[in-house]
């Protein structure tokens, strides 16, 4: 598996440097980096391994099959079953050497409770070898501990190592006479089974759910400003550079058009300086789909540390990765602050002669730019996001 793996020999010469393989073997802060745009599909779909099969999903690397919130109580059993069949398909094409194991998205099931994961492992049996690992819906300090132990038998019996996902999403980390505490018990929590933890998400429709709130296609989630403050301590707690885990970006969950209130957020000049016409007629698609709000949520993510973004409809996965890519000018300043972090220098001008690089305050920054290089390329100095976005597909028209 590998980040834009759909896109032709001439395509791939936008990039400095190509993004890297991996697969659900690849070692872990690669897979942590590598999670880019998280599609979630309900446990019902009857598709589920058609469509990893047929490649259908330009992009697709990493997928969650739910069992909670997107299956209703009354569909639980016919989702477990589902999911099941659908997986021992899955693995029983790969035996055959009809599907490359290598080509394998990182997959995910979210489950409803600990022992919905006994049950699920137990009848996948040897199938578990195509899934990453598990998601934990509304993880809690109190109830983690469940979640954490299963998966640890559960990789006891079956050998090979599974992840596991907490998502932050309840009331006791919302409200803030209990944040702070909430926060530091799972990181306690977290910081005993470090090795297991792929990622930490969040759950932003549920905490706005909380509160009766929805934010608008026009506004990002960073304008709901009790989430705003919310993100911020979960980055402050998470995000550090001792121990510290990728904490991934919300969901965004618009896909179709809506009535405007405000102006596009994307403007027309790159379009129209790269493909013209077409161009122009590709940024008119992607804002009758809301993706230019989806575009500024995440920059705003990428400002803030997160890393990746949970999605509900393929259309968001290009969008996604193709801002997770790094710069050549972030790339030639993160290689130059590593290369001189051995004391004789403290401060430098950049290759670009706009900013000083310091080593030291620095460097944390540019080793994570340079791992997710390696997850997700590197542009050449002329090219950008819009290369990517330009890219022609029925989708957009």
């Amino acid at each position: 598996m590998r980040h834009f793996n759909y896109l032709s020999k001439e395509k791939e010469a936008i990039f400095y440097q190509m993004p890297h393989d991996f697969s659900k073997d690849s070692e872990r802060e690669m897979l942590a980096n590598s999670l880019g745009a998280v599609l979630y599909m309900p446990g019902t779909r009857i598709s589920i391994c058609d469509e990893i099969i047929s490649g259908k999903h330009d992009g697709l690397t990493s997928m969650v099959l739910c069992l909670e919130d997107a299956v209703s109580d009354r569909e639980v059993e016919r989702a477990e079953w589902n999911v099941v069949a659908q997986l021992r398909q899955l693995s029983s094409i790969i035996d055959d050497g009809l599907f490359a194991y290598e080509q394998l998205p990182l997959i995910f099931i979210r489950v409803r409770s600990a022992d919905q994961m006994d049950m699920i492992s137990g009848q996948l049996g040897s199938s578990m070898n195509v899934i990453t690992g598990f998601v934990f819906p509304k993880f809690s300090s109190n109830n983690g501990v469940g979640f954490l132990d299963r998966l640890n038998e559960i990789n006891g019996k079956n050998g090979p190592n599974l992840y596991g996902m907490p998502i932050l999403e309840t009331p006791e980390i919302i409200y803030k006479e209990s944040r702070m505490n909430e926060l530091l018990g799972i990181k306690q929590l977290l910081d005993e089974n470090y090795g297991n933890i792929l990622n930490v998400r969040m759950g932003a429709t549920d905490f706005c759910g909380l509160f009766g709130i929805r934010r608008s296609s026009d506004s990002t989630i960073y304008d709901i400003t009790v989430i705003r403050d919310c993100i911020a301590d979960i980055v402050n707690v998470f995000a550090r550079s001792q121990k510290e885990y990728t904490v991934s970006g919300p969901v965004w969950e618009y896909f179709n058009k809506g009535e405007r209130v405000f102006k596009p957020q994307l403007r027309q000049t790159p379009f129209q300086s790269s493909m013209g016409q077409e161009g122009l007629s590709i940024r008119k698609g992607m804002l009758n789909q809301n993706l230019d709000g989806l575009i500024k949520e995440v920059i705003m993510d990428k400002n803030n540390g997160l890393t990746g973004k949970t999605i509900i409809h393929p259309t968001h996965i290009k969008p996604v990765h193709a801002f997770s890519v790094v710069t050549f000018e972030e790339y030639m300043d993160a290689v130059s602050i590593v290369e001189n972090a051995n004391g004789e220098a403290g401060v430098m001008k950049s290759m670009h002669a706009n900013k000083m690089n310091e080593v030291k305050p620095h460097y944390n920054w540019a080793k994570k730019i340079l791992a997710k290089a390696k997850s997700y390329g590197v542009f050449h100095d002329q090219n950008s996001y819009i290369d990517l976005l330009t890219e022609t597909e029925a989708v957009y028209v």
